[in-house]
């Protein structure tokens, strides 16, 4: 295999891409306006764990000639689905809510690091700073 091959292998690849990653964004756009705003929030880590396995299927359809675009808009509608039943479940089920989520933590106290929870938490003084560095910036 030369370079060459890891530059360009043909057209039909390329083509396929384009398609099928049209018409994946499409239904992932679709899919997503369909299932609410809460789907990409990312209110919590597990919100966000579900935005990156959405944007990773993507990327499978789009690359990955063994997935068809019905298998990979199946995927996307389940991750979806089951997004959808966690929440649902979780504002109905304080027992289930505390399963999925994590609890936010008090890392700081009147200017000082609480250095119980930050272990527990495994949370190191420079990434609480920059946490809250990056925080300011952004405004939240």
């Amino acid at each position: 295999m030369g370079w060459q091959s890891m530059v360009f292998q043909n057209w039909s690849g390329i083509v396929r891409t384009v398609l099928v990653g049209a018409l994946a964004y499409a239904v992932l756009v679709l899919f997503l306006r369909i299932s609410g705003k809460r789907t990409l929030a990312k209110l919590n880590a597990f919100d966000l764990v579900v935005t990156v396995a959405l944007g990773s299927t993507l990327s499978a359809i789009m690359l990955q000639e063994s997935i068809a675009l019905a298998e990979g808009a199946t995927a996307l509608a389940l991750l979806i689905l089951l997004q959808f039943l966690v929440t649902f479940f979780s504002v109905r089920s304080p027992g289930f809510a505390r399963a999925v989520r994590s609890e936010p933590a008090l890392l700081a106290r009147n200017g000082a690091f609480c250095e119980n929870a930050m272990v527990r938490e495994r949370i190191t003084k420079d990434e609480a700073l920059s946490a809250i560095r990056c925080s300011k910036a952004t405004g939240r």
